[in-house]
Formats: C-alpha cells, structure tokens, sequence
C-alpha cells in the first residue's frame, strides 16, 4: 500500500480542487451555448469537464484507482449537496426587498438544479466506467502511453456522459433536433479537448509523481 506524505495529501488537495472547481463551472455555466460548426451548437461547459475526466485519470496514475474512485466518490456527495441547497433555496419564501431577483433567479438556479440531476446521473455512470475502462487500457497496454490510455477511457465515458446528461438536463426545454445537434459536437469537441488537454495531463504526473516515473 502507497505511504502518503504531507506533500502528496497537499498536491492531493489542489487536485480535488481543480476537480470540484471543473465540475460545478460545468454544471453551472453549462446552459449557455455558443454557435459552432454546420449550424450546430456548443456548451461552454466543453472548457472545462474534460478537467474533470483528464483530472481521476492523473490521479489514477500516479495515486491508484481507489484514490480515482475516491475523488468521484467527493463529485458525486458535492452534485448532490449543492442539489439539496438548491431544493432548500427554492421552497424558502422570498422578501421583499429581493423580489427583483426572482424571475431570473428562478430561471437560473431552476436550471441548475435540473443540471445537478442530470450531472448527478451521468456522472456517476460516467466517472465510474472512465476508471475502470483507464484501468483496464492500463492492464492490457501496460504502464506506458498514458496518453493513449487516458484518450481511450475518455471515447466511451464521454459519450456515455453528454447523451445522458443532455437527455436529462435538456429535454422540455430545446427540441429535440437542438439537443442532437448539441450532443454530437459537444461528445466530438470534448474528446477532442481531451486531446489537446494531453500535455496538461502529463504535466499534472510530472508535478504529482516526479519526471523520472511519469509514463511515456
């Protein structure tokens, strides 16, 4: 078993913080859509949630898959806290003096509770197949090409997450056609940003494990 020492649980900490602080910018600011290529749209949520996949995969390599586990594990309890704080917030009356606020708030954090419901489900299922499918690349390619590896999980668990979540989070409120035309270049640009994010990937072992071990 892997002896932690201050330094690690320290490094561990910034990770997870990355982790939470990629995962809630996606859930939160993910309803806005910009326009992309062929009359199709993008979320913006595209910058930041392959942190998160690309982030249990770092820590999977360096710190083993029941720390990976462990961080999805904290992603899943943060989705559904800040769920319940949505809940409470919704049903507590309003003052007056707030009334301004209400219509947009409602509008917003209304969406972002149905976010919460839709991230909740797709992350776990999600996270969940990235680990163990970036551990079973790993026992059949071996310790190097960690790019490779960590690209592979990410095909599956991305797909897996942005049909799921999109059927939740956006059924009712775009059409049908719109939420196609979301998913297939969200699902593309993501694994694609997954690419590009590759040496941040390699970075992140350099800094948690040390150049000398990090894999090729």
């Amino acid at each position: 078993m892997q002896t932690l020492t201050e330094r690690d649980y320290k490094k561990i900490l910034i990770c997870l913080t990355l982790y939470i602080t990629s995962l809630f910018a996606a859930n939160t600011l993910g309803i806005k859509l910009m326009p992309f290529l062929f009359e199709t749209n993008l979320s913006v949520a595209v910058f930041s949630f392959p942190i998160v996949f690309i982030m249990t995969d770092v820590i999977g390599e360096v710190y083993g898959k029941k720390m990976a586990k462990n961080f999805v594990l904290a992603g899943i309890i943060s989705i559904a806290l800040f769920l319940l704080y949505s809940l409470i917030s919704a049903v507590l009356p309003w003052a007056e003096k707030s009334l301004w606020a209400k219509e947009g708030y409602e509008q917003v954090f209304g969406l972002s509770a149905r976010f919460s419901i839709a991230s909740l489900v797709a992350f776990v299922i999600a996270e969940y197949q990235d680990v163990i499918s970036f551990f079973f690349f790993k026992k059949r390619i071996g310790e190097k090409k960690f790019w490779l590896r960590s690209n592979l999980s990410n095909i599956w668990s991305q797909f897996l997450d942005t049909v799921i979540f999109m059927s939740i989070a956006f059924v009712g409120v775009y059409s049908i056609p719109t939420i196609i035309s979301i998913i297939i270049p969200w699902w593309l640009f993501k694994v694609a940003m997954g690419f590009a994010y590759t040496p941040l990937s390699y970075l992140g072992i350099y800094l948690l494990k040390g150049k000398g071990n990090a894999s090729r």
